[in-house]
């Protein structure tokens, strides 16, 4: 590879930019990750390699200046430094913020929602009635899709290049639109100058390997402050005083359902945590014309205003930000990722494993998705099997087919790995025959002995009247009961404490997969499933971590059973990707499967069984996990957004 682009470099066959940046490449892209997509392909090191750079690492001092520095070692990992001392946030700086913003998202409301194709017009009127306003994006082809979707004619658009020296050139404009790529901070419009953003998708895509951590390998943890550092940049470049104020319209899916996470509104700023329960709020099960009128009342800033005003600043003082699941761990761990990193760029193979080793020790119990460790597992999987080749040591082979299977384990739910993998897998390494979720589930079973006993196994079974009913207590104690059938090492339900926002039922498989269940078969077969009811399940997940102490594995969802025959618009732009929606009837088929499995193993003497025995007699009932959880996932709530 190096070769090649060495031979493109001296026929002038790459840009300016790549050339530059190659000079810092050269002979080291061993040490670098590649990502390919149709577009571009970039070459870089997971984490920059700072300690060859004089400015970072041969100062008297450096000072990291930021409004928005957060926790889990995002700034570490953003500059390449192992340790970073964080000053102290001054007294009373932790609650309130710059200005005043209210959030508006248009594709909650309840007719934009169900008619998406008058979402354009809507956000046009609103674009119209500021005059001037910033658009922040993600990518290009967002930046390019809003020009051509929610742009009004005859407005001029300008580009960050166009703006770099003379912020005028926009401001002394009355009908214009700034947009934005990648650009979330460095620009300040107060007062007149802008009274409106717009921030449209995600901000997670800043580069591919930000693509690929976010999209495929799912370590949403890792990217947290970084997209809410963004986020929070972004809504305040139109609030730069403390009288200051500008409407915040979020567009797209995705950065829709996001802001609507409960977790992720407690990760904010206190201040911006209130303003966005105030926009959920004014937007969620509302008309278009109730948020016009909304913002009409907040751009006049008048007595109209005043209620909601003392209602942020009352809830402000309540709130303190609340960090991720998994920040405490991900901090602890970065000294070690800057270390193998660090080593990896050098060259020096036997340190990186080690100090890779440090990383997946301390993120391998932590409450934090194992989805990030996954990576690392793979690039010890890497670093192992290279010093295995050049050393011929036994001990390192079966070392890279350790981390290759604990990879191939923390990935469960991704696509990534098995388009990484090399072809012929190392022998030690090859996959058991039975997937992790079937194999806790065997396990668990054969470990189940009351069900063994007639009378227990009876009592199991008549828990399927209550799975046919629409009163709340007897459906979820079947669940509970379908969740010990289905081989859970544990089945639990609602404590029925007056505790909100609790699942109704939780099945645990070992370290292998989680699923957790939020029941509305109370609900009537007409009408819709709403917003807020899609929101609760997702956030079920995040519960049941703090209930269990634990990180969710890979791949663990969350289940909404419901009888209504539709899921309203509004409930698709909130929700989260392990979210899925069953109907009642196909929770009776797979409680009938696993009793007709259950039933059979018992026949053939289930306590002198083995579990790969178990497991055959369950595969031909199709009563293992991998083979009835299909039946649970065939209708997500989340779905990408129409093109």
């Amino acid at each position: 590879m190096e070769s090649v682009i060495r031979e493109a470099v001296a026929q002038g066959k790459i840009s300016n930019d790549a050339v530059h940046a190659w000079k810092f490449l050269e002979t080291h892209v061993a040490g670098c990750l590649a990502y390919v997509s149709y577009r571009e392909i970039l070459i870089r090191p997971l984490i920059a390699p700072t300690f060859q750079h004089e400015a970072f690492n041969s100062p008297k001092q450096r000072i990291y200046m930021s409004a928005t520095l957060g926790a889990g070692g995002e700034l570490e990992r953003a500059f390449g430094r192992a340790k970073i001392h964080r000053i102290p946030v001054p007294a009373g700086w932790d609650k309130e913020g710059t200005g005043r913003r209210f959030f508006v998202f248009p594709e909650m409301t309840r007719d934009l929602a169900s008619a998406p194709a008058t979402a354009a017009p809507f956000v046009r009127r609103v674009i119209e009635q500021a005059g001037r306003t910033v658009v922040l994006t993600p990518e290009t082809r967002v930046a390019n899709t809003f020009r051509e979707r929610y742009l009004p004619e005859n407005y001029r658009s300008f580009t960050a290049l166009e703006v770099e020296d003379d912020l005028s050139v926009f401001t002394a404009e009355p009908a214009a639109a700034l947009v934005l790529t990648n650009r979330y901070d460095g620009v300040d419009l107060p007062d007149e100058h802008c009274r409106l953003v717009v921030l449209m998708g995600l901000p997670a895509n800043g580069d591919l390997q930000e693509r690929f951590l976010h999209d495929f390998v799912g370590a949403d943890e890792v990217l947290r402050e970084r997209i809410r550092a963004r986020i929070q940049q972004g809504a305040g470049r139109a609030t730069r005083n403390l009288r200051d104020h500008a409407a915040v319209l979020v567009l797209g899916r995705d950065l829709t359902s996001y802001l609507a996470r409960r977790d992720i509104q407690a990760s904010m700023h206190p201040e911006i945590h209130a303003e966005l329960e105030v926009g959920y709020d004014a937007s969620q099960d509302q008309t278009s014309e109730d948020v016009w009128g909304n913002l009409a009342i907040f751009n006049e800033q008048g007595t109209d205003w005043d209620e909601v005003e003392q209602d942020i600043v009352r809830n402000r003082e309540t709130y303190d930000r609340q960090d991720g699941p998994g920040a405490a761990a991900l901090q602890r761990a970065v000294r070690s990722e800057v270390a193998a990193a660090n080593a990896l760029w050098s060259n020096n193979h036997q340190f990186a494993l080690n100090a890779i080793k440090n990383v997946t020790d301390q993120l391998r119990n932590a409450q934090t998705p194992k989805r990030y460790s996954s990576l690392w597992s793979y690039l010890g999987f890497c670093v192992a099997h290279r010093l295995a080749e050049a050393t011929a040591d036994p001990q390192l082979q079966q070392t890279a087919a350790n981390y290759f299977r604990e990879a191939e384990r923390n990935s469960l739910g991704t696509t990534w790995f098995y388009r990484v993998a090399p072809l012929a897998t190392p022998s030690a390494a090859t996959a058991e025959e039975l997937d992790p979720t079937d194999e806790a589930a065997m396990r668990t079973i054969l470990a189940t002995k009351d069900l063994w006993e007639p009378e227990a196994f009876k009592a199991a079974l008549e828990a399927r009247a209550g799975l046919q009913q629409t009163e709340p207590d007897p459906y979820e104690d079947g669940l509970v009961h379908l969740g010990r059938l289905a081989g859970a090492s544990k089945s639990y339900g609602d404590p029925r404490d007056g505790t909100a926002a609790k699942p109704d039922a939780v099945w645990i498989f070992d370290s292998a997969r989680w699923v957790i269940w939020e029941a509305k078969n109370q609900a009537k077969d007409t009408g819709e499933i709403g917003a807020e009811q899609v929101r609760q399940a997702g956030g079920h997940l995040r519960t049941t971590q703090t209930t269990e102490g634990a990180a969710a594995p890979g791949d663990s969802i969350c289940v909404l059973s419901s009888p209504k025959n539709k899921v309203h618009e509004s409930a698709h732009n909130v929700a989260e990707h392990n979210v899925y929606w069953v109907r009642p009837p196909a929770v009776l088929e797979v409680f009938d499967t696993l009793t007709r499995a259950w039933q059979d193993a018992r026949a053939r003497g289930l306590p002198s069984m083995s579990v790969p025995e178990v497991a055959a007699v369950f595969r031909e009932h199709r009563a293992l996990p991998s083979q009835w959880l299909p039946t649970l996932r065939q209708q997500p709530v989340w779905r990408p957004p129409a093109e």
